[in-house]
């Protein structure tokens, strides 16, 4: 995987939380800059962490894997990044409020940074099915989702709930088109 195709990846994958990070800083008043860098950094090492959890996966069924390798990138990054299309359209047709809870604490950056990256888990069952080096996009991806979520808190305490939403649809349009990437070099052109 070219290091082009990383970065974006990476983006795609930290957008949910930058689309929390956002909301987040409008929803909860007691969110402090220290706890939303701190957030920042929690979500970035769970974006580190799964993708090399789902490496490892991979590689213990890698004999399997590699004969349908661009079908298993096709089809989890399609996948993933179709929910991401889904619940961002959702959400822009009917906005939710903030949640019900005011304020942020310890457990509840946990959950959120638990549930932003599972899809990082099945990205990088697909790494160990293309030979990726798993240490350097595992520090890539924790460092880029750790840029975004500062850069969403910022811009939720500015510019308000609009721009989560569209960067949820963004980050979904982003992954489809790298795991069909992934499929036509492979199909096509001898990837």
């Amino acid at each position: 995987m070219q290091g082009i195709t990383l970065v974006v990846l990476a983006l795609g994958l930290a957008m949910d939380a930058f689309a929390v990070s956002v909301s987040n800083s409008m929803c909860f008043k007691n969110l402090s800059r220290r706890w939303a860098y701190t957030a920042a950094l929690c979500f970035g090492l769970f974006q580190g962490i799964m993708p090399t959890i789902g490496f490892f996966a991979g590689r213990l069924l890698g004999r399997w894997i590699g004969a349908i390798d661009h079908w298993l990138a096709l089809v989890l990054l399609g996948f993933i990044g179709g929910k991401m299309l889904f619940e961002g359209i959702r959400a822009l047709r009917r906005p939710e409020s903030c949640p019900a809870s005011p304020v942020y604490g310890l457990r509840m950056m946990l959950v959120q940074a638990l549930a932003t990256s599972i899809d990082a888990l099945a990205v990088g069952i697909s790494f160990a099915a293309l030979s990726v080096n798993i240490l350097w996009a595992a520090c890539l991806i924790a460092a880029i989702t750790f840029a975004c979520c500062a850069i969403g808190s910022e811009l939720g305490r500015r510019f308000g709930a609009l721009l989560g939403d569209w960067a949820q649809i963004f980050g979904g349009l982003l992954l489809v088109t790298i795991g069909l990437k992934i499929w036509i070099e492979h199909m096509f052109l001898g990837g």
